[in-house]
């Protein structure tokens, strides 16, 4: 149960690299959600019980991070015409997850002001926190003052307590925040200072390693937000469902017309064949959403 909770953590951690695709939903999928939710919101009600059962698959999700993050961010700097368009395509194949969700409750008006304020909400935080660059780009480089280790903390905070949100992908909320370049370079230089440490080079190490400690801030802020926002979903996902989906509908449409305008689609220059790559990856995207979302039903 161990060894296979761990082989589903690595595919849950390569999806918390892919902006677009949900961990939750991978997690949905493979059956681990509904217990990772109440492990982490009741974790001191049994802390032996639910160490077991939550380490195998942050073994795993670690793992999966470390494997992928660094061809991923390559490919949003080489390729971020079809990169981009293809996580718009993940995103926006969680749409009729969260109409079914929606449905769960009787319409009212007002619930379309929770969407407006969802939609809202990304775009505003997203403004704010944006470095005026490609939100692949990495904007932090080295950890050297305390408003960068609160800057990674509050994306860290940020991007994983939405995460927990079914269709809602914490890669996709960390790049909308212009971090997500920031925090997985630093991932993966995990893997090079190792190499340089076991090789003698300690001179390459100890530069390696002040960008490596920016994976401390994000950690700790992903660690608030998992546990301060678990409690919060516990509760509201069991009382009203389906207005919290009206809220998540807001934030996924906010990101897909983020992700859109950052791909460069409607302002590229780049020749018919990137831009006919990309809607074909757009699409893929799509179907790769509702493969996953078809295999959980």
């Amino acid at each position: 149960m161990q060894i296979t909770n761990t082989i589903k953590g690595i595919f849950i951690g390569i999806a918390l690299v892919v902006p677009g695709l949900s961990g939750s939903i991978l997690a949905l999928v493979m059956g681990l959600y509904e217990g990772i939710i109440n492990a982490v919101s009741g974790f001191r009600k049994d802390i032996r019980k639910n160490v077991l059962f939550l380490a195998p698959i942050g073994l795993g999700a670690i793992i999966g991070i470390l494997a992928s993050a660094r061809i991923v961010l390559w490919l949003c700097q080489e390729f971020p015409l079809q990169s981009y368009l293809f996580f718009t395509g993940l995103v926006i194949g969680a749409y009729p997850l969260i109409f079914r969700k929606m449905k769960k409750t009787t319409f009212k008006p007002p619930y379309v002001l929770y969407t407006a304020l969802g939609f809202a909400f990304m775009f505003i935080v997203s403004h704010i926190m944006d470095t005026g660059m490609e939100r692949s780009h990495i904007a932090i480089e080295t950890l050297s003052s305390a408003a960068e280790f609160g800057t990674v903390f509050a994306a860290g905070a940020i991007s994983m307590s939405f995460m927990m949100i079914p269709g809602v992908s914490g890669s996709v909320m960390l790049m909308l925040l212009g971090q997500y370049g920031t925090v997985y370079n630093a991932v993966g230089m995990v893997i090079d200072l190792v190499r340089y440490v076991l090789s003698g080079n300690f001179e390459a190490a100890s530069y390696v390693f002040m960008t490596v400690l920016l994976v401390v801030p994000f950690a700790l802020g992903a660690l608030i937000g998992v546990i301060f926002i678990a409690k919060i979903l516990s509760f509201l996902l069991s009382k009203w469902e389906g207005q919290v989906y009206y809220a998540v509908l807001g934030l996924v449409s906010s990101a897909v017309f983020l992700l859109v305008d950052e791909s460069g689609l409607l302002q590229s220059y780049e020749g018919l064949l990137p831009i006919a790559t990309g809607i074909l990856l757009l699409v893929i995207g799509v179907f790769c959403t509702l493969f996953l979302d078809k295999s959980k039903e």
